[in-house]
C-alpha cells in the first residue's frame, strides 16, 4: 500500500541501487534490501516488483530512525486516497488477483488507475466504491450507496471542528457516523482542519516542524500524515497571499476585473498551491488567470473550469499562454505579458 500523499516517494530496487552508486545486480547479490533494520517493502506480499518509501530508506541509509508508516494490516483508520496494488485491491473485494485482472477493466477502475514505478495501483476509495456498486452487491459498511452528504458543504468544517476538539484522534469513520457524510468528505474535512491548526501552531512557534506541531496537538501520526504535508502548503499559501493581492489590485487597475479582491488559494493536492483570478470585465485579454506555485501564471480558457484535473499544467495553444517568467513575476510584467 502506498499511503495517501506519498506517491512521489515510491522507490524501486533499481532506484535504491543507483542511490548507493552500484549496479542493480550487485545490489541484489549482496541483498542489501534484506539487511537487518532495512525498511520493509510497501508493496504487497508476493508482489513481483518491490516498492519502498524514500523517506524510510533515506533515514535508514543515513543512520536516522526509520519513520513508521501505516500498513494494510493496521487497525488505524485508512485513507480513501491510499493506493492499493493488484493483490491489495483483490483482497478488498474478497476475490483472487486473477479475478481482479478481469474486474479492473471496469471504466470506474480504469479511469482512476495510477501507475507508481511502473506498477498499477488504485485509490482505496475507488476500489470500495466499485465493490459497493457491483451488480448484486450492496454497500458493506457505512452510508447507503449513492446517498448524499447530510451536512451542507459550507457547514462541514464548523460541524466537524467540535468533534476534533473533543478527540484529536477522531477518525473519518467517527465523523461519518456523527454527521452522516461520506467517508471522502469526512476525511477531507479532518485533513483541512488538522492542517490549518498545525500551520497556526507553526506560525506561533516557527521552530516546530509539521510533525512536531502534530504531536503537540495530540494528532496521531498515522492520521495526520496528509495534514502535515498540507500544513506546509498552507504556510506557503499564506506567504504568497500579499503577492496575489498585489496582482489582483494591478489587474483591477488595468480594467480587467470588476473587483480587486485577492483570490482564494486552493490545494488540488495537499502539497500544491494554486489560485484563480477571473477576468470578468469587458475586453479582458482572457477569461481567467491561474497561478501555480511551481509554474507561475498562465491564462485559462474558461471562467467556470479554469483548472485542469489535478491542476496539471496544460500545454500552450488553444487559448492557453504561459505568462512572464518565474513563479512570482512583478504585476507590471504580468500586465505587459497579457497585453502583448
Amino acid at each position: 500500500m502506498i499511503c495517501a500523499g506519498r506517491h512521489h516517494l515510491v522507490r524501486t530496487l533499481t532506484d535504491l541501487a543507483a542511490q548507493q552508486g552500484i549496479r542493480l545486480q550487485t545490489y541484489l547479490n549482496t541483498a542489501r534490501h534484506k539487511a537487518p533494520g532495512h525498511p520493509a517493502p510497501i508493496s504487497s506480499t508476493g508482489a513481483r516488483t518491490l516498492l519502498y518509501d524514500a523517506e524510510q530508506t533515506d533515514a535508514y541509509l543515513t543512520g536516522r530512525p526509520v519513520p513508521p508508516l501505516r500498513t494494510e494490516d493496521d487497525d488505524q483508520d485508512h485513507d480513501d486516497d491510499d493506493l492499493l496494488d493488484r493483490r491489495e485491491a483483490a483482497h478488498a473485494l474478497g476475490v483472487t488477483p486473477r479475478s481482479w485482472d478481469t474486474y479492473k477493466g471496469h471504466p470506474l477502475l480504469t479511469e482512476h488507475m495510477v501507475t507508481a514505478a511502473g506498477v498499477e495501483h488504485w485509490p482505496r476509495g475507488i476500489v470500495h466504491r466499485y465493490r459497493d456498486t457491483r451488480p448484486g452487491r450492496s454497500a458493506a459498511t457505512g452510508r447507503p450507496t449513492g446517498s448524499g452528504d447530510q451536512v451542507p458543504r459550507d457547514q462541514l468544517l464548523t460541524r466537524t471542528a467540535p468533534l476534533l476538539d473533543a478527540d484529536p484522534a477522531t477518525t473519518a469513520t467517527a465523523v461519518v457516523q456523527q454527521l452522516g457524510v461520506t467517508r471522502n468528505t469526512a476525511q477531507a474535512a479532518l485533513t483541512r482542519l488538522r492542517a490549518d491548526r498545525i500551520a497556526d501552531l507553526m506560525g506561533e512557534q516557527p521552530e516546530l516542524s509539521p510533525q512536531d506541531a502534530a504531536v503537540a496537538l495530540s494528532y496521531p501520526t498515522a492520521l495526520a500524515r496528509r495534514a502535515t504535508v498540507r500544513a506546509e502548503a498552507v504556510l506557503r499559501a499564506r506567504h504568497a497571499a500579499p503577492y496575489l493581492a498585489d496582482v489582483a489590485h494591478a489587474l483591477h487597475r488595468a480594467g480587467w476585473t470588476t473587483t480587486e479582491a485577492a483570490p482564494a488559494v486552493q490545494h488540488p493536492a495537499d502539497d500544491h498551491v494554486v489560485a484563480v483570478l477571473l477576468l470578468d470585465a469587458d475586453h479582458a485579454p482572457a477569461p481567467a488567470l491561474v497561478w501555480d506555485e511551481r509554474h507561475g501564471w498562465r491564462t485559462a480558457t474558461s471562467r467556470r473550469h479554469p483548472l485542469t484535473r489535478g491542476a496539471v499544467l496544460p500545454p500552450q495553444g488553444d487559448g492557453i499562454r504561459h505568462l512572464a517568467t518565474g513563479t512570482t513575476p512583478p504585476p507590471t510584467a504580468l500586465i505587459a505579458a497579457l497585453s502583448a
